[in-house]
């Protein structure tokens, strides 16, 4: 279903619950935070919260659940964490099992939900300054890569980043380290920018999640610390069941962008 850009996070939660929007949100409810979320059994919670503690650039965290089976999330508006995403993923013993559009059969009171940090929102602030966000001019998926770039592991919880990439002349590449470096609670400013290889990456024109994007001659690809990175860690941790939304289907929230900007 077509959903314009300007609806606010309510409506677009709604649209979600009903059925009505199953897609990317990018570019979506602008001025709005939107997350990524990773939910996991209470007794894999505190070994993630160090893990996000200890990787605060891939795994910004916003929010958690006040206690486990907790479906909402008050700091982040009216939240039914169990429907009001687009498209979840399933992990069964560290393995992707399956996509769904909501997880009420699922849900279990032992449950606990973490809303992480996620790159759309800076993506406003390079729009707002100018320069062109490739994903959403083109209206596809950011391009996201698994990088060699180190995680730090916290008890089961290990990994490589995850990555995602946009690509932009030099001088607008300077600007965009610039306006993301106001951002540190949605990844902040990039990881790595250029070469691919050096990361680990060998096609940049083949991500791992996401769509491939035009990088237009004299452009350089910027990286980003992505909050994909959270999947990875899971495969590697093999918790008997975790879910997490699909990449790019995230929780459009009633925070603001400008309450995570330090500047």
């Amino acid at each position: 279903m077509e959903v314009v850009a300007g609806i606010t996070p309510s409506a677009l939660r709604e649209k979600i619950r009903s059925g009505e929007f199953s897609d990317n949100t990018s570019g979506l409810a602008p001025g709005f935070v939107q997350c990524n979320i990773v939910i996991l059994p209470s007794q894999w919670a505190a070994d993630f919260l160090r893990f996000c503690q200890a990787n605060p650039r891939p795994c910004p965290l916003i929010a958690c659940s006040a206690s486990p089976g907790d479906t909402g999330l008050a700091k982040l508006g009216d939240i039914d964490i169990r429907r009001d995403i687009p498209s979840y993923r399933v992990f069964r013993d560290g393995v992707f099992d399956a996509e769904c559009g909501d997880i009420v059969d699922l849900w279990t009171d032992d449950l606990v939900t973490f809303a992480l940090g996620c790159s759309f929102s800076f993506e406003e602030a390079l729009m707002e300054a100018g320069l062109d966000v490739r994903n959403i001019s083109e209206k596809v998926n950011v391009p996201m890569f698994r990088s060699n770039i180190p995680c730090e592991s916290a008890g089961p919880f290990s990994g490589d980043m995850v990555v995602s990439m946009r690509p932009f002349l030099p001088a607008d590449a300077i600007r965009a380290i610039q306006v993301c470096s106001r951002f540190p609670a949605v990844h902040g400013a990039p990881v790595h920018l250029g070469d691919p290889g050096a990361i680990g990456i060998a096609d940049i024109n083949a991500p791992d999640y996401g769509d491939p994007v035009t990088i237009q001659t004299g452009e350089l690809p910027l990286f980003w610390a992505c909050g994909v990175t959270p999947q990875v860690a899971l495969e590697n941790a093999a918790p008997p069941f975790a879910i997490t939304h699909s990449p790019g289907c995230m929780l459009v929230t009633d925070m603001r962008n400008a309450e995570l900007a330090i500047l």
